[in-house]
């Protein structure tokens, strides 16, 4: 377990993990956001393969529809 920053707040997290690990665990669909990692844009097609390491900051945001 290492402790990752998500949207400014810690968060701890069983390593190793990608990108998409963590947003199933945090049960966001993936298709639905958009991740930033340490100052840069993680492509929709790499979240599988952009494995996380301790300390890293991550912020996600996520698309909603309304009108």
């Amino acid at each position: 377990m290492s402790q990752l920053t998500v949207n400014g707040k810690p968060l701890v997290f069983a390593f190793p993990a990608t990108v998409l690990d963590l947003l199933e665990y945090l049960d966001f669909d993936a298709e639905k956001v958009a991740i930033e990692l340490n100052g840069t844009i993680v492509p929709r097609e790499s979240f599988d393969s952009t494995e996380l390491n301790r300390a890293d900051r991550l912020e996600i945001i996520q698309f909603v529809g309304g009108g």
